[in-house]
């Protein structure tokens, strides 16, 4: 069970196949708009109600754009996760009563556990971030960095504060449903593991046990090609650029694009540029538009990849062991973008509110020409790829009852 954008979705369809594989039957419970990511994997699929792009697209959605902080934003995205949070519990019940066990992302865990805990069910956490508070380092959600070691530690708590009020509404009536007493304030802990390479973020050491890092999982990708048009593209002259920002959306795709294209010309680049939800586009002969392409198969014949380091496209980059350019928004973004500059594997971060055509440029350049970046890149990947994050759990899917 998994919600949010595509990134919260498409790990779960190749871990969901590794699990059908074993010998499970699995189904995809999250927003009917992703139901194409699991065709072909012998996943099955149960739709939920919400559209995230919808959401992201109305007044609600928009307005994350007018906060600048990661706290005025998080604050911003709890009030409007508050207001769907109950159109989804009726789905989210209906398919965990024919479930032996709920495998659920750190955006459905409180529902989930519920449900879980209503039906009897075994649970597993598989977040795609890490989620506990540690002192190491701030809490992803509010864009990384770091407020020392007791900030990061009190932020942390903070953010499991506000995701529990996303679902407070929601829970005491589903509760009484479900046959429960009110929940006490104290949760046991419970095992979690984390669907991120600790190569890319290790394993904080003030971890409690039970807390592990699994390595990625990798969307299912099946037999997937790439289209011809952007076949013919690659083939006609050296390594393009990969621009795309993923489910994000942004204020004025009509300029930003504009300033991509004029930064990639600038540093003498052609460039892959993905439509997405930002709604990006360019012209050109040195320039071609896409839509969704599985990342595997294109980011290894590119120069670079021009992100926003949602934590799929941020994974999909390292695997593919080329150099990054990371451009945040919001969340999570900026921790990946920060990830990827220490790993060496990025000169540095560009945030969206400050992209310029003469800066995208010069980051470019340095991405591209300097070949540290590069070795580094191809280094990580082949460690990365290496890794075998679904095995972890598989085999503790398989001790679940």
């Amino acid at each position: 069970m998994t919600a949010g954008s595509r990134g919260d979705v498409a790990p779960f369809t190749g871990l969901g196949h590794a699990l059908v594989r074993a010998g499970h039957e699995v189904t995809l419970v999250t927003h009917e708009r992703f139901a194409p990511l699991a065709a072909g994997s012998g996943v099955g699929f149960h739709p939920l109600p919400v559209d995230p792009r919808t959401e992201l697209e109305s007044a609600r959605g928009r307005g994350l754009h007018r906060s600048a902080t990661g706290a005025g934003k998080l604050a911003r995205v709890v009030r409007m996760a508050r207001a769907l949070v109950g159109r989804m519990t009726d789905d989210v019940v209906a398919a965990a009563r024919t479930s032996d066990a709920l495998l659920l992302s750190a955006s459905m865990a409180p529902l989930g556990h519920t449900v879980a805990e209503g039906l009897g069910l075994p649970a597993l956490d598989l977040p795609l971030q890490p989620i506990a508070p540690t002192r190491e380092f701030a809490p992803p959600m509010l864009g990384g960095g770091t407020f020392g070691a007791l900030g990061n530690r009190l932020a942390g708590h903070g953010v499991e504060w506000a995701v529990d009020r996303v679902f407070a509404p929601a829970l005491p009536e589903l509760r009484a449903r479900l046959g429960l007493p009110p929940a006490r304030g104290h949760r046991p802990p419970r095992p979690v593991l984390h669907g991120f390479s600790p190569l890319v973020v290790p394993r904080p050491r003030d971890w409690r046990a039970g807390l592990d890092v699994t390595g990625y999982w990798w969307p299912y990708d099946g037999t997937a090609r790439l289209p011809s048009a952007l076949r013919d593209f690659l083939d006609a002259g050296p390594p393009p650029v990969y621009v795309g920002l993923g489910s994000a959306t942004v204020p004025d795709p009509g300029r930003l694009s504009a300033e991509v294209v004029r930064a990639l010309r600038l540093a003498g680049l052609r460039g892959v540029i993905q439509r997405g939800w930002a709604g990006l586009a360019a012209d050109g002969d040195d320039m071609l538009t896409v839509d969704e392409v599985p990342h595997s198969l294109l980011f290894p014949e590119t120069a670079a990849v021009v992100h926003h380091c949602g934590a799929g496209t941020t994974a999909a980059g390292v695997r593919a062991g080329v150099p990054a350019v990371p451009v945040p928004i919001q969340f999570d973004e900026g921790f990946w973008a920060d990830r990827l500059v220490r790993l060496g594997v990025a000169p540095r971060t560009v945030p969206l509110r400050r992209l310029t055509a003469e800066g995208l440029a010069g980051v470019l350049v340095g991405a591209i020409r300097d070949p540290r970046y590069s070795k580094r890149a191809r280094e990580l990947g082949a460690r990365v790829r290496s890794e075998d994050g679904t095995g972890r759990v598989v085999e503790t899917v398989g001790r679940l009852g």
